[in-house]
């Protein structure tokens, strides 16, 4: 029974999340998945816990499900570490505990879906 709630609870917060994600997604449609967006202001990446990350460009949001989204975790801090001026799903992003500043996991990013 134990294992039974551990499931549960594990998948909790990824039910959230695409109940987020959802919400502000609706009524946009989605476009061409693409490998780079150009994402300049930093405070503009959402993170959704278990579930995604999205870049909020005003009209257009792009979405990127990464492979393992458990370490997504708003209450982590995210460092990307870009290979230029864009965000591409190859540049690489670490979640940081911002307490004690110690790496709680490596985020490895898919497509950009956007969004309009």
């Amino acid at each position: 029974m134990a294992a039974g709630c551990t499931h549960t609870e594990a998948r909790a917060p990824s039910a959230k999340g695409d109940a987020r994600l959802a919400e502000m997604l609706r009524g946009k449609t989605a476009g061409e998945p693409q490998s780079c967006i150009p994402a300049m202001l930093s405070n503009r990446l959402i993170v959704i816990d278990g579930t995604a990350l999205v870049y909020d460009a005003g009209s257009t949001i792009y979405v990127a499900r990464p492979d393992n989204p458990r370490s997504l975790d708003s209450s982590d801090v995210l460092v990307v570490e870009r290979s230029g001026g864009q965000l591409c799903k190859q540049d690489i992003v670490r979640t940081m505990d911002q307490t004690l500043g110690f790496t709680t996991g490596v985020v490895f990013l898919g497509d950009f879906i956007p969004y309009r």
